[in-house]
């Protein structure tokens, strides 16, 4: 049905539509279960790279997935689920290393490989090597950890990473400069010392 009317030198033209039907959802629901087993390996790696030391990752990930359950109703289908989880683990990482405990705890290499062919030499420059790369990443800070980890090994986007974090995307170039900058200086350290 059209209605015609005029306002001062201007034709007024209303189109009266029924509403249209809701389309159905195109995304299934999640639960709590099927979200952990499509991620759990995810959220692992995640606050291994997040500095969480491998006797506190279990704890943690279950807490990651405490707040999943409580806030899945909240996920917008728009954005990735890893996003959405790398969210989550960034701030339950963030509590976990404010707690007393954890900053007065020291944690050691990892447990000894078991079997390893290579020679004595090149077992003894990984461990060099992932020593080194774990001090620069714990000397960024949990800010520009997040946002390198985020990138460099979760081939996040920038727009992403600000959009988890909260804040302008050229804070995300900033901090990720700097990431950068400071791993590969550890890097220089590490090759100083005859290590490729």
């Amino acid at each position: 049905m059209k209605e015609r009317g005029r306002i001062g030198d201007i034709e007024r033209v209303e189109v009266l539509v029924e509403p249209a039907e809701p389309a159905p959802c195109a995304v299934a629901p999640l639960d709590t279960e099927a979200v952990f087993l499509k991620s759990a390996d995810f959220v692992w790696r995640t606050l291994h790279r997040m500095g969480i030391p491998p006797s506190d990752v279990e704890d943690v990930l279950q807490e990651v997935y405490v707040v999943v359950h409580r806030r899945l109703d909240s996920f917008d289908h728009d954005c990735r689920l890893t996003t959405w989880l790398f969210g989550i683990c960034l701030k339950v990482a963030n509590r976990h290393r404010r707690r007393a405990y954890f900053r007065h705890e020291r944690w050691g290499d990892e447990a000894p490989v078991l079997i390893d062919e290579d020679d004595p030499e090149r077992i003894a420059a990984r461990r060099q090597a992932r020593r080194l790369l774990s001090q620069a990443l714990d000397a960024l800070g949990p800010e520009k950890r997040a946002v390198f980890v985020m990138f460099e090994l979760e081939g996040q986007s920038c727009a992403e990473i600000a959009e988890v974090m909260g804040v302008p995307v050229g804070t995300v170039y900033s901090r990720l400069h700097t990431a950068r900058r400071r791993v590969a200086a550890a890097g220089a350290k590490l090759r100083g010392l005859g290590h490729e």
